[in-house]
């Protein structure tokens, strides 16, 4: 659902080319070229796209992986849920990438980075796969305390 959210926004932005405000001047609707990676840091070009594609295929191999585990464990279902929607996120910035030389940007917070809802994606799901590692750190910490 985000993902074709992410890329109607991504249409109607790059066929409007006009900004509005969607939360005064707090949130602004505003197209955007993004050349560079998350938060418009500088790295661009060819070899950033070929490390994009490799992480891509890597999610997906990964995916594929938690999915047909033997051991079912709830843990690696929602693993498998967030690495989809990070991938998700990941492909739409990268279909723009590769059909226009950037990613087209689109939500502008108020001394803010502009971004995207696939950005969004990525960095809660990211988020959530880092809290996650960090719980069952934890649990398997106080497991080996009580033996």
């Amino acid at each position: 659902m985000f993902f074709i959210l992410d890329r109607v926004l991504k249409n109607i932005a790059f066929k409007s080319n006009e900004s509005f405000n969607l939360l005064g001047d707090i949130l602004i609707f505003n197209f955007t070229k993004n050349y560079n990676i998350s938060f418009s840091l500088p790295i661009s070009g060819p070899a950033l796209n070929y490390t994009i594609l490799f992480i891509l295929l890597a999610i997906v191999g990964f995916t594929i992986y938690l999915l047909t585990k033997k051991k079912e464990e709830k843990s690696s279902k929602l693993y498998a849920i967030l690495l989809f929607a990070l991938f998700l996120g990941a492909l739409s910035n990268y279909i723009d990438r590769l059909s226009l030389g950037y990613v087209i940007d689109y939500f502008q917070f108020k001394n803010f980075s502009v971004f995207n809802l696939a950005d969004a994606l990525i960095s809660v799901s990211a988020f959530s796969i880092i809290l996650l590692n960090f719980r069952a750190e934890k649990r398997n910490t106080a497991l080996k305390n009580q033996e």
